[in-house]
């Protein structure tokens, strides 16, 4: 009787020592998975955070789009002003270099007409003194400065040629009553040939721009 107490007693201590070894396994099996619930619970709060956190972000960007269309067309303003600038300065850069070659134009013009004023004064003076000239050496270094007066305004001119025979003529002649034409009696005189020829050449002169 006492040998089978004995063996319930220590079956009943082994028994009570397994449910103690099972509650423990238990309660840490418990615990870990309480742990891990708690843990997942943090990473499902940590990432709804972060979708609300990016659906504020989403909300903020769209409610920009209003300001970012307008910078965009803002943007695309400025772009055509600038265009335009360059436009204008480009277009201001042309004028000015039309100006300037319109004022070297008149320039030029303004310098050509005293030239041919000049020139035609010079002829005018000399035929109204002609009648009182008898000296050739007189009147050569006038016809000389005249002939080059002519090609500084013209750059060449048959006057040119027609002035040089008359200088040529001068050099061997002693007086203005002297023949043109030595070999043609019927030549006229160097001075009414100078008279004629100062006419023709004022009228062409006239003429030449």
């Amino acid at each position: 009787m006492d040998q089978k107490k004995e063996d319930l007693s220590k079956s009943f201590e082994e028994f009570q020592s397994k449910m103690d070894l099972f509650s423990s396994i238990l309660e840490k099996f418990g615990l870990d998975i309480i742990t891990k619930m708690g843990q997942t619970n943090l990473k499902i709060t940590q990432l709804t955070d972060k979708i609300n956190a990016l659906d504020k972000a989403t909300i903020d960007i769209k409610s920009m789009i209003p300001q970012l269309s307008n910078v965009i067309e803002n943007q695309k303003f400025l772009e055509d002003e600038l265009d335009l600038i360059k436009s204008l300065l480009k277009n201001m850069g042309q004028i000015s270099s039309k100006k300037k070659e319109v004022e070297n134009s008149v320039d030029r013009d303004e310098t050509a007409t005293i030239k041919k004023d000049i020139i035609l004064s010079q002829f005018n003076d000399l035929r109204e003194n002609l009648e009182a000239l008898e000296d050739p050496i007189v009147v050569k270094p006038i016809l000389e400065q005249v002939k080059e007066d002519i090609f500084e305004f013209t750059g060449g001119h048959r006057i040119l040629y027609e002035i040089s025979q008359v200088v040529i003529r001068l050099n061997s002649a002693s007086s203005l009553n002297d023949l043109m034409d030595e070999q043609d009696t019927t030549s006229k005189t160097i001075k009414d040939h100078l008279m004629e020829k100062i006419t023709f050449w004022n009228n062409k002169l006239m003429v030449k721009d």
